[in-house]
């Protein structure tokens, strides 16, 4: 190996433009690289386009209609989309609609040019029997008759706030609109909100009551959590007090008009006061608040949403102390107010409960069923090390039994039958002969027992039941596998149908290979780090390739694909092997594997990655890790970063986009939750931006405009504290762009950045280079 002062000699009186000898200096190869021509530029920037029509009846997620009798699915064929529809009882399998006459009356109502085979929406609702299609289309709601293939449409309320709002705040506004009702189940009482108080409005024509009198413009009571007692005779809701409103202010430079355009986010950060949400009980018949004691849940990041037991005896709701450390089921009793605890969470480090905007549904970290009304209650929880099922008495709150337990992890909760008290489920790391990250389906009785394995196949599998859980569907796959969809019955788990098989001929033909899974130990010496390497266009194992890391590292997930994709990194056409790790921290694992993120996520899973690095090379001749790249976007930017200022004896040369480089600048619940509250010292110790001062390789930044994701100060922060340390780094800044940066252009940096720093070469000129940049995937 070299040493860097002989490496930048070397370069000083041959220069970068890929000779032998440079080239063997910076890559460690034996002459694997030749000189890239603008052919490779153009096949890296447009490969997965061409792949993308070379697969063929691949399907997507179904979709069941309500009855439960048939499900939906797109299948894309050469890249065209078509919807598809099964009739569970016949078997008979034919186009869900007439996408021609979709099409047409589409673009009739929208003054569009929209095409059958690529209707403008991938995920949508079926109605009506499935007589009627419900979609969204840039901000407007669509709803189609597939009678009369007649489309109308419903623009979205302009002053909602969209996805990142939502997402970054939600806290709900002071509204004072009586025209907007919530009816009593009785129908007798009508209740509306004015004044930021709550009023009722009476059947029989008599002056509207206010209920409250304590409403005020900064103490509200929220109309959309507004929640009657099945008896009416009960009404509660939240009342909100602001907390404090942070915004970050965002000016886009490259609009359609000449003039820049200004507009702000409200963007709460780690250690901001909060909005206080406090929930408040009425008595109809006597028109009185019912005083409920705060003691359980004085300091919440936030509340789940009201829920009533079906026969008006309370209501419960999620308590998420700030901090996460606590979760509290907690359950308040209509006739007194009074608030118990139903069910507790604890840890000493966090409680991996996501904010409410960011839930799935049937995550295995949230699951809740109530058994009868909460005569019994179904919990998920990690209180044994690892994610599984639990069940709870619901009127003491005593548990009564652990329902699936081992050292393996529910993913998700598919269907409860509580009649015959059995639950279907979704786990991995239950077969020790394979990956542990991949899902498969199972089943198991209330009390434990009865544990049955579904999916037999080793791959990575989703199970969608139907509403009436007579049925379900089975889409798998592997990295290596194109998918199968299969459709089973749920009380024996009989296959009924081979519903699809995707078919990836052509693309082998043209050149795809799928990524080679590989697993090694991690920093224990004990735990399996998984992970996979996409091996290099025109791969020959007796050459040595250069080794460019792809990070994301977010405590959130886990991140290495497992499933089918015919989607490759282009880095791979220009001679580069790419690394995809999930290193400790991540999630999907053991508890004790992820709890090495918390308050350090400077690790980003590190002490794990370079092992397993260098088990690859000591695996397979040809894999270099002389010079090992890392690229990263969002969190993986942070960790893309981190990996230069902490371990720069491994890593040589990094790409950030939009990364968060300090957790203070960025959106509250992601790093609080897995930082830790209050703000203490960790915060600065994984800071980039503290530590720019470190920074030995080569870095590029890159940062869009209008990053409504991560604030985009935090990249310009950091490059300014690494030109005050003296530091030279490369920075893309694009106009008008949002989170990640999209576009040919940052892809083109990015490529551009390793083959000069990597591979020690220079791409073609891109200004003269005949590309179809409108063609090129983000």
């Amino acid at each position: 190996m070299y040493s860097i002062g002989a490496l930048m000699l070397a370069l000083l009186f041959q220069g970068a433009s890929g000779s032998a000898t440079a080239q063997a200096l910076v890559t460690g190869s034996n002459g694997a690289h030749s000189p890239l021509e603008p052919a490779d530029l153009e096949r890296a920037l447009t490969i997965n386009d061409r792949y993308s029509g070379l697969t063929v009846n691949v399907p997507e997620m179904p979709l069941w209609l309500s009855g439960g009798d048939a499900f939906v699915y797109r299948r894309i064929s050469h890249g065209k989309g078509q919807f598809m529809l099964v009739d569970v009882a016949t078997g008979v399998k034919r186009p869900a609609f007439d996408q021609a006459r979709l099409a047409a009356a589409l673009n009739k109502a929208s003054h569009k040019s929209y095409q059958a085979n690529d209707l403008p929406f991938d995920s949508f609702e079926l109605t009506d029997d499935g007589r009627r299609l419900d979609f969204l289309v840039e901000g407007v709601r669509w709803s189609c008759d597939l009678a009369r293939y007649t489309c109308t449409s419903t623009t979205l309320d302009q002053g909602a706030p969209d996805f990142w709002q939502l997402s970054r705040d939600s806290t709900p506004p002071a509204e004072n609109n009586p025209e907007k009702i919530s009816a009593s189940p009785d129908g007798k009482w009508i209740a509306y909100i004015k004044n930021y108080n709550i009023f009722l409005r009476s059947e029989d024509g008599l002056p509207d009551i206010p209920l409250s009198r304590d409403g005020s413009e900064g103490n509200y009571y929220d109309f959309s959590t507004l929640s009657w007692s099945s008896d009416s005779r009960h009404l509660a809701a939240y009342r909100i007090r602001p907390g404090y409103k942070r915004e970050v202010p965002y000016l886009d430079s490259s609009t359609d008009q000449l003039q820049r355009e200004y507009s702000t986010m409200v963007y709460p950060k780690p250690g901001d006061v909060l909005p206080l949400p406090q929930p408040v009980l009425f008595e109809i018949a006597s028109r009185r608040q019912v005083a409920i004691d705060n003691a359980l849940f004085s300091n919440p990041f936030e509340l789940s949403p009201l829920q009533w037991w079906a026969d008006g005896r309370g209501f419960t709701f999620g308590y998420n102390q700030r901090g996460h450390q606590l979760y509290r089921l907690v359950e308040v009793d209509a006739a007194t107010g009074r608030a118990r605890s139903l069910i507790d969470e604890i840890s000493k480090t966090f409680v991996d409960y996501p904010p409410l905007v960011m839930e799935q549904r049937d995550s295995g970290k949230t699951f809740r069923y109530d058994v009868d009304d909460g005569k019994e209650i179904i919990w998920a929880s990690e209180r044994d090390g690892y994610e599984h099922l639990y069940l709870f008495n619901g009127r003491t709150g005593a548990l009564e039994n652990q329902i699936s337990r081992g050292e393996w992890v529910v993913r998700g909760v598919d269907y409860v039958d509580p009649v015959k008290r059995q639950i279907w489920f979704e786990a991995s790391g239950m077969n020790p002969e394979e990956d542990p990250y991949f899902v498969h389906g199972y089943r198991i009785g209330f009390d434990g027992k009865g544990l049955t394995a579904l999916t037999p196949e080793p791959a990575n599998h989703h199970i969608e039941f139907s509403p009436d859980g007579r049925y379900y569907v089975d889409l798998w796959s592997r990295i290596d596998l194109p998918p199968r969809m299969v459709l089973y019955r749920a009380s024996d788990n009989a296959k009924l149908m081979q519903v699809e098989t995707a078919e990836i001929s052509e693309l082998v033909a043209a050149g795809w290979q799928p990524p080679l899974s590989f697993h090694a130990k991690g920093r224990d010496g004990k735990t399996d780090i998984w992970g996979v390497i996409h091996l290099p266009a025109k791969f020959d194992p007796t050459k040595k390739y250069p080794v460019v890391e792809n990070i994301y590292a977010g405590p959130q997930g886990s991140f290495v694909p497992k499933s089918f994709s015919s989607w490759i990194e282009p880095l791979t056409q220009l001679g580069f092997v790419v690394a995809q790790i999930d290193g400790m921290g991540t999630n999907n694992r053991s508890r004790a594997f992820h709890d090495v993120a918390w308050k350090n996520l400077k690790d980003a899973g590190f002490p794990d990655r370079i092992p397993w690095h260098k088990a690859a090379a000591a695996s397979f001749p040809w894999y270099d890790v002389s010079n090992v790249g890392i690229f990263g976007t969002s969190a993986g930017g942070q960790s893309a970063v981190g990996a230069l200022l902490f371990h720069p004896e491994f890593y040589k040369a990094a790409v950030a986009n939009s990364g968060c480089y300090d957790n203070r600048i960025d959106k509250i619940w992601w790093n609080e939750l897995w930082m830790g509250w209050p703000v203490g010292i960790e915060y600065s110790q994984s800071s980039a931006i503290d530590n720019a001062h470190r920074l030995e390789g080569k870095l590029m930044i890159v940062v869009g405009e209008m990053d409504h994701n991560v604030d985009p100060s935090s990249a310009l922060q950091l490059a300014d504290r690494l030109i005050k340390a003296g530091k030279d780094f490369d920075m893309v800044y694009v106009p008008g762009a949002d989170h990640g940066a999209p576009g040919t252009y940052s892809q083109f940096k990015r490529l551009e950045f390793f083959v000069r720093n990597i591979l020690g070469q220079t791409l073609p000129n891109w200004n003269t280079t005949p590309i179809e940049l409108q063609k090129v995937m983000p």
